[in-house]
């Protein structure tokens, strides 16, 4: 009997010892499902997907940054308040990157991208030209990282409503701001994508050309014979052209740079001269996350289609040290050299425009 008991018990507790392994199996294939089906989450398609409202760029909360409401932490960068004779439009590059994020465009009235735009953008970049001119910087649908990966699948529809924002903007600012003064087309990124298609339809060719100071489009390879008229600028004090890169690590190709890169224009930012190289007593200063300016910091080379850069000469290089693509510092790599080189450009045009008025 004691035998028997035993055994009944041995048996009972295999079925329940099968039983648990069963329900563990059971729960772990549940898990998955659920995370296979969050890991495979299918971006809407575009047409399927509800798009924001359009803004008005009548109304000043459709503007980042217009001349007169510029926020306190980007006025301590402004050293010179008068003399303004040239405007800046500036087009922000893609700050939407978050995987998990399944919309296409992002409305003008999201608060956490539009921080970005404020904090990261217009602080790290468009600073650059706040002692050039009079800054202007739209908030737009920008489009979603992916729109350049799945361009054929829903990317260039994105891409093409941001742009519509731009072009509105754009031309609202002519209407109610411009005043017929020089303009500076500043962008990065997704900005420069934008910028180049507002070139081509407003400025390429055209009577508002005679306005265009330059066009500082880093970010987008930019092909040659990209433009009719706007040509790559290889001299300082060059006017009336455009000024391009894409930064990486000396030595380093990226892997889409047959597709992407091979045969772009390339500018060197800190000689302005189509010299292929630099010396570090050439390079004028970055503006690095800790809100301090390094100069002679860096050499550049410049590649078929991709500019390089020696590994930056500051008390943090360690940080960089891995480093092979510098894409979000295409800018502020050359924050200095890009201020500099602005109010150069705008005073350059400002006598071609004199000397052309007194002859006539």
């Amino acid at each position: 009997m004691m035998r028997t008991q035993t055994l009944c018990c041995i048996k009972n507790n295999r079925r329940v010892k099968w039983s648990l392994i069963g329900a563990k199996i059971a729960l772990l294939f549940v898990a998955i499902v659920v995370l296979g089906s969050c890991k495979s989450a299918v971006v809407p398609t575009f047409s399927a997907q509800q798009q924001p409202l359009s803004p008005n760029y009548g109304n000043v909360e459709t503007w980042a940054i217009l001349p007169d409401s510029y926020p306190e932490n980007l006025k301590h960068w402004q050293t010179n308040t008068t003399g303004l004779d040239a405007d800046i439009f500036y087009i922000y590059p893609t700050l939407n990157i978050e995987k998990k994020d399944l919309r296409w465009n992002v409305p003008v009235t999201d608060s956490i991208q539009n921080i970005k735009v404020i904090d990261k953008a217009v602080y790290f970049q468009a600073s650059a030209f706040l002692n050039t001119g009079k800054l202007y910087v739209p908030y737009y649908r920008q489009a979603h990282l992916r729109s350049y990966t799945k361009y054929e699948n829903g990317g260039k529809e994105a891409l093409s409503l941001a742009y519509s924002d731009v072009k509105e903007a754009f031309k609202t600012y002519l209407e109610k701001y411009n005043n017929g003064r020089p303009i500076i087309i500043a962008s990065h990124s997704q900005g420069t994508t934008h910028a180049i298609r507002l070139l081509k339809e407003f400025f390429d060719g055209k009577p508002l050309q005679n306005k265009l100071v330059a066009a500082y489009l880093p970010g987008i390879a930019i092909k040659k014979n990209e433009f009719q008229h706007i040509k790559m600028m290889t001299n300082p004090a060059q006017t009336g052209g455009f000024v391009s890169w894409n930064t990486f690590k000396k030595r380093h190709y990226p892997k889409t740079y047959k597709e992407w890169f091979k045969g772009a224009e390339v500018s060197n930012p800190v000689d302005w001269d189509g010299s292929k190289e630099s010396e570090l007593s050439d390079h004028k200063g970055f503006l690095f996350t800790n809100d301090k300016i390094y100069k002679q910091a860096l050499k550049v080379y410049v590649k078929d289609g991709i500019l390089w850069i020696s590994l930056p000469h500051f008390p943090y290089r360690l940080l960089v040290l891995g480093k092979k693509r510098y894409h979000a510092g295409d800018i502020n790599l050359f924050w200095e050299d890009i201020r500099e080189n602005a109010s150069l450009r705008v005073e350059s045009y400002l006598k071609k425009q004199m000397i052309s008025e007194n002859k006539n």
